[in-house]
């Protein structure tokens, strides 16, 4: 066989005369996308993605139809090769109808993969389900407890009638990998539970999932802050094999999930476990060490200092995750009176009096606010404070907010249980002035409101009403209305007006060298802990490249995303299965302690639940080539948006299902028919834009070739053919 020499992307290639462009590129490791292409198949160029420049040749070409000749120089990048590609791609994803991953995952700030860890919680793959979701959150136990769930929001099962259960189908499974619905969870004291024989009880636990770690790089990272963002920032670079230590200026791990999360809510033996299995993949906890300056939280007292200086020195990327630990002032005459507390510093002075890992959550300490408690705010942390109130004795817990409970941010779940629990809500009022006798809180004024225009957000904006106030006898007023930076010891860095941490959203890079920000002390401000959980594993990527000599900017993955007023349509007459709620302490109960409120589900309905999912995700998402493509390139389908192709979803292949809405037409699955299958099943139907495949069945004997073939759906290149039997 005679031999030629091409030149693609200033690579010399040999190989055969009459072989195509792509043939020879592919055997000399060059990457040449393409879609309608698969091995064994006649290739005649459907796709239009394969294109090649040559140098003094007239014409692009597509490279998996066309026979190279000797001497040619090619490039798949050029100006003119990429302007045809975009667009070809752009024609191809403006027509494509279908969800690469589920909405529910979109919505997550961390991106996880709820799909696919309730899909193995349906199966009874616990372990499998946590595999998956430490993917992407190395504290699936904790976040499922106290997630607000963006995820659920977004569920499709709520045009049918309730979204999923998602964040308490996470702890459930969670749990479960951590033995801690079972015998062996009777550790109250901080130990560490691992696979093997416990020295304390002799009982033999089953290992828990434990991720991978690379191969040690010799690189060094420091990260400020022991809280969600900062643990997930460490989990993710230690896996990648790089030597992580964390500092923290408190006494243990956990950030506010630790000291801003009420025990009730995330027991912290639950916390101390999560943290604990990061420790063991080699991370090092460094407790009482703050970076410099006067201590800001009283709870900071006696702690180490050391210098952000002293940290970029001895290692080689630094990661400042510390969090938002001042609380916002009411901003109103008297509020510098006592008994005027910070939402924040509230929580975190009754998470230290709790005493350590105690099932009961008793206290070590009486903490006295009095018997009629007012806490200012809309939000999850005023809930958390109103809540926490009513278990330290109040007898009077109001909830003051400027708007209407339509309004509110805190999760509804959080405001219902607030309210079972006995706290008044006061909508539509406004503290005016904090009234004192002696220094000390006596009374709090109240300003009624009225909803007004929409403010930037949205929202209708509260507008005092003239002359209309409230009086409320009080002994404690906890303002839980924001959190903000402490600036101290990071001096040295750029900040925004806010007082917030400057930090590039795409690689999250301060101005000093080297040093990096993530979560609530940067850019936006407070978050939920999920967007922290989000920001450290997006942040171990960049810190990674960097580290590695190049670095690499995150950049959100393109997805295709159904039109939701079309899938809504679809639901119409999907049959309904009713939400599995969590079972709960009674309020008359629970309003007495701190101990956990959820009771948990038990194994029947957990999987009962997870059975209801819709599994809108494409099946292919993982192997798909088109959505691979489109990755590669900066496309934007919208803008060519116009009429789709008839879609249908059908199961006529008997073992395979076939969703019209996905096929691109790369004629693929006919071909695979024809060629190598020898059945000649499949073909088009209509004429122009409006042809579709369909099969066409006139013989049992070919039904039965069909059932167990599946070559063409082994051959499509994106999720239209599914294999169900």
């Amino acid at each position: 066989m005679e031999q030629i020499k091409i030149t693609i992307n200033g690579k010399e290639c040999i190989g055969n005369k009459g072989d195509s462009i792509l043939k020879i590129a592919t055997a000399n490791g060059v990457y040449i996308p393409t879609l309608c292409h698969f091995e064994g198949v006649k290739d005649y160029g459907a796709c239009g993605i394969c294109l090649v420049e040559g140098e003094g040749l007239p014409k692009l070409m597509r490279a998996c139809s066309t026979a190279a000749a000797d001497g040619w120089v090619l490039s798949t990048e050029t100006d003119r090769v990429k302007k045809a590609r975009k667009i070809a791609l752009e024609l191809l994803m403006s027509d494509h109808d279908g969800d690469c991953v589920g909405p529910c995952s979109l919505n997550c700030p961390a991106g996880t993969d709820a799909q696919g860890y309730i899909k193995q919680i349906a199966l009874g793959n616990d372990y499998q389900a946590v595999k998956i979701v430490k993917e992407t959150n190395p504290l699936p136990a904790s976040i499922g407890r106290v997630c607000p769930h963006p995820c659920e929001k977004n569920c499709r099962r709520r045009f049918v009638e309730q979204p999923m259960s998602i964040a308490y189908m996470k702890y459930f499974a969670a749990d479960r990998d951590l033995h801690l619905t079972s015998p062996y969870d009777g550790v109250t004291d901080g130990t560490v539970f691992r696979g093997g024989m416990d020295g304390k009880c002799g009982i033999s636990i089953p290992p828990t999932y434990k991720p991978e770690v690379k191969k040690a790089t010799g690189k060094k990272v420091a990260v400020i802050g022991g809280g969600p963002g900062g643990l997930t920032a460490a989990f993710f670079l230690r896996r990648n094999g790089h030597e992580v230590t964390v500092y923290d200026a408190m006494p243990e791990m956990g950030g506010m999930l630790r000291y801003g999360i009420p025990e009730y809510r995330l027991p912290k033996r639950i916390l101390h476990r999560e943290i604990a299995e990061i420790a063991n993949l080699g991370v090092k906890l460094v407790n009482n060490v703050r970076i410099g300056g006067e201590a800001s939280p009283a709870a900071f007292t006696g702690a180490e200092v050391i210098s952000l200086e002293s940290l970029r020195k001895d290692y080689d990327a630094v990661v400042i995750a510390v969090g938002a630990w001042k609380s916002s002032s009411v901003g109103c005459p008297g509020e510098d009176a006592e008994g005027v507390l910070g939402g924040i510093d509230f929580l975190r002075d009754v998470a230290l009096a709790v005493q350590p890992y105690d099932p009961e959550g008793t206290l070590s300490r009486p903490i006295n606010i009095g018997k009629k408690v007012a806490i200012v705010g809309g939000g999850n942390t005023a809930m958390d404070a109103c809540r926490t109130a009513v278990r330290l004795g109040a007898e009077d817990v109001y909830v003051i907010y400027r708007r209407t409970r339509n309004e509110m941010p805190a999760d509804e779940e959080e405001i219902d249980d607030a309210i079972e629990e006995g706290v008044t809500f006061k909508f539509l009022t406004n503290p005016a002035e904090i009234i004192s006798e002696n220094g000390k809180v006596k009374r709090i004024k109240l300003q009624v409101m009225e909803l007004g225009e929409p403010d930037a957000s949205g929202r209708r904006s509260p507008v005092p009403v003239e002359g209309k106030f409230e009086i409320l006898d009080v002994d404690t007023v906890i303002a839980a209305i924001g959190q903000k930076l402490d600036p101290t010891g990071f001096e040295e860095l750029e900040f925004n007006r806010k007082g917030i941490i400057t930090a590039d959203e795409a690689t999250f890079r301060t101005n000093l060298e080297g040093v990096f920000a993530i979560g609530d002390a940067t850019n936006k401000g407070a978050d939920i802990a999920i967007a922290a959980i989000g920001e450290g594993n997006k942040a171990a990527l960049v810190v990674d490249s960097y580290l590695n000599g190049e670095i690499i900017p995150y950049k959100k993955p393109f997805v295709s995303e159904r039109d939701e007023e079309t899938v809504k349509k679809e639901l119409a007459e999907r049959e309904k299965a009713a939400r599995v709620i969590m079972p709960k302490r009674t309020p008359e109960e629970r309003r007495h302690d701190f101990k956990e409120v959820n009771l948990g589900f038990a194994e029947e309905d957990v999987r009962k639940e997870a059975a209801r999912c819709l599994e809108c995700g494409c099946h292919d998402y993982e192997d798909c080539r088109l959505i691979f493509t489109a990755r590669r390139e900066e496309i934007c389908p919208a803008r060519l948006k116009g009429q789709h192709h008839p879609g249908f979803v059908e199961q006529k292949l008997v073992s395979i299902e076939r969703n019209q809405n996905k096929c691109i037409l790369c004629n693929l699955c006919i071909r695979t028919c024809d060629e190598n299958a020898k059945k000649g099943i499949l073909g088009l139907v209509g004429r122009g834009f409006t042809s579709v495949i369909k099969p066409e069945f006139n013989d049992p004997s070919v039904i039965a070739g069909c059932k167990d073939c599946h070559l063409c759906a082994d051959a499509c290149p994106t999720g239209a053919l599914k294999i169900i039997g």
